[in-house]
């Protein structure tokens, strides 16, 4: 196994100090379907006389009540309400488990007497985001009007309804009407716009911890933003405006976090958040960004909430993986892999108990979140055991860890953060439990592993950054190698290799990216978010992120890294590529 440098970024969350040891192992509930989803359109909608239906392209996704997921086959789809006998728009119902779902299907008859069946907006207007007190602009509105005989024709004798601006409004859903027929689309009514945008100068922030424990991931994070603007400054900006990024010390405080956003916000009137820090901030402030509308760009975190499934314009747009797809690719890489046995190449045996360690912080309990939901999928929920931990109780979690030996796991899973993960891996050295460890990205860094100790098992981490390139210079990637010169020229030699300061490049060049997709237009929060909504981004270092469509995911493919300490220095080697969660769950 080669030795690489490669790096996972962190997601932050504060150390838990609630009482450990212990628990009751959840009831197992046979689970039942409560939602339907549809997640891709048949690839055909409109049908002449007597066509049958076609689910040809249609994608459904049921949602179980115990959070799990399954993406359904055409097979398991019962459909009806469609008929094709006579023109019109008909309301095709999709079934699946006792839950429902609608979609709209047009029959033609070029026979037929032409009457109008139903109205689309081809084009929604180009201002959806409205100022208190401002009046609907329709520029950009395009209905069309459908006839039974097949015809389309654009029309603009509508009547609009549903538009009000009186005071801020962040749901609102304005009703277009054509003869009977109506369509509608969403707006927003806010007290800003847009801010921190001159003739000269583009200002952006964030808050981060650049002292304390967590110093050691702020610094270098925000290192890497400054060293990404440096460089875009020097090649004269953005549409000949300069990058300003203003930042403050939150101590990795969720209240001082929220207060210093709203500084940053309401006094330093900066255009966007962009490398928004750590769980107790981005979870504190979620709701002012929703309300104020202020884009945030990469939230250093993989908090649950910010996990939207169709959110258009939300200005809320994370990067890295969401926590709770981050404990579902941990588990099923734990019960899918063959990583077992004396020559590491077996599975773990269907029946084999595994055990859960989980603090019970934010980030904690997102991630069991995720394991539960991926244990639930591969029919494994009697084989897990849980039992919550502190880094702050050493002696309660030496019981949890003697608990586990004693139920015969043979494997553990970690959900936590970097201080939490080393103080329980150094606890399972010590106590003798040596069975194949599997972990969250936010914990494969060497600083999350006491490098003095010479472990006895196994530990794997997902990873959703991959720079090693066999056939690249020394044998990473280009994309790596432009990231280190761009901290080698503009003044951060130091951290060329340092997998907070990726983080940070990271999110400057996504963000750098919506700038430039707006152009020499103007620039507004609206334009902006629409822009980055245009088509997926090319995420440097790792794959893509999705938000067309109004998708707030974040990315859902990740590698796995083992712990190298051949070296007698800690380091993550990958052992296996970027997968997707249905590539795992299959082998």
């Amino acid at each position: 196994m080669k030795r690489v440098l490669l790096l996972a970024l962190v997601v932050l969350g504060l150390v838990g100090l609630a009482a450990c040891g212990p628990t009751e192992e959840p009831p197992v509930e046979e689970a039942t379907v409560t939602s339907l989803q549809i997640l891709t359109q048949p690839s055909k909608t409109e049908y002449q006389l007597n066509e049958e239906f076609s689910t040809a392209g249609l994608q459904v996704k049921a949602i179980y009540s115990d959070g799990t997921e399954k993406i359904l086959t055409a097979s398991e789809l019962q459909v009806s309400g469609f008929s094709s006998t006579v023109p019109g728009s008909k309301t095709v119902t999709i079934s699946f488990g006792g839950q429902q779902v609608t979609l709209s299907a047009l029959v033609f008859d070029p026979n037929a007497d032409r009457e109008l069946i139903q109205i689309s907006l081809t084009s929604l207007p180009n201002k959806q985001n409205y100022k208190v007190g401002e009046t609907f602009e329709a520029e950009g509105l395009v209905v069309e009007a459908v006839y039974s005989t097949g015809d389309k024709e654009n029309v603009t004798t509508y009547d609009l309804t549903g538009f009000v601006s009186s005071a801020v409004k962040l749901d609102g859903v304005a009703t277009v009407t054509f003869e009977g027929k109506t369509a509608t689309f969403p707006y927003t009514v806010r007290n800003i716009l847009v801010q921190g945008v001159t003739a000269t100068e583009i200002v952006v922030g964030n808050t981060a911890a650049t002292s304390g424990f967590f110093a050691a991931v702020g610094v270098p994070f925000n290192a890497a933003i400054d060293a990404y603007f440096k460089m875009i400054n020097a090649q004269g900006g953005i549409n000949g405006r300069q990058l300003k990024f203003v930042t403050y010390d939150d101590g990795f405080v969720g209240s001082v976090g929220l207060t210093y956003t709203k500084r940053l916000v309401e006094e330093d009137n900066i255009f966007a958040l962009v490398g928004h820090f750590g769980t107790n901030t981005v979870d504190a402030t979620l709701g002012y960004i929703q309300e104020t509308g202020v884009p945030m760009v990469y939230a250093a975190t993989g908090v649950n909430g910010l996990y939207f499934q169709e959110s258009p314009l939300n200005p809320v747009m994370a990067v890295q993986p969401i926590y709770k797809t981050d404990g579902r690719i941990m588990t099923a890489r734990a019960l899918n892999e063959s990583l077992y046995g004396p020559n590491g190449d077996q599975k773990i045996s269907s029946t084999a108990k595994v055990g859960v360690l989980y603090t019970t912080t934010l980030d904690g309990l997102s991630i069991k979140e995720g394991i539960e939901a991926q244990a639930a999928v591969e029919g494994r929920t009697r084989n897990m055991v849980y039992r919550t931990f502190s880094a702050a109780d050493s002696a309660a979690l030496n019981t949890a860890i003697l608990d586990l030996i004693s139920n015969g796991v043979q494997a553990v899973i970690l959900a936590s953060n970097q201080a939490p993960f080393k103080a329980a891996v150094n606890a399972m050295q010590r106590i003798g439990l040596t069975v194949p460890v599997f972990t969250s990205y936010v914990n494969a860094d060497a600083t999350s592993v006491d490098a003095t100790v010479d472990y006895q098992f196994p530990m794997y981490a997902n990873a959703w950054v991959d720079i090693v390139d066999p056939e690249g210079v020394a044998g990473f990637s280009a994309d790596y190698w432009y990231f280190a010169t761009v901290m080698s020229e503009n003044g951060y030699p130091q951290y060329a290799a340092n997998a907070f300061a990726m983080a940070g490049f990271i999110a400057a060049d996504i963000f750098v990216k919506g700038l430039q997709r707006v152009g020499a237009n103007e620039l507004t929060w609206e334009s902006y978010i629409k822009a980055m909504e245009s088509e997926a981004l090319s995420v440097p270092m790792a794959g893509t992120v999705d938000f067309t469509g109004g998708k707030r995911w974040g990315i859902a493919s990740m590698a796995l890294l083992k712990l190298d300490l051949s070296s007698g220095t800690p380091a993550w080697a990958k052992v296996r590529d970027i997968e997707e969660l249905v590539e795992i769950q299959a082998k």
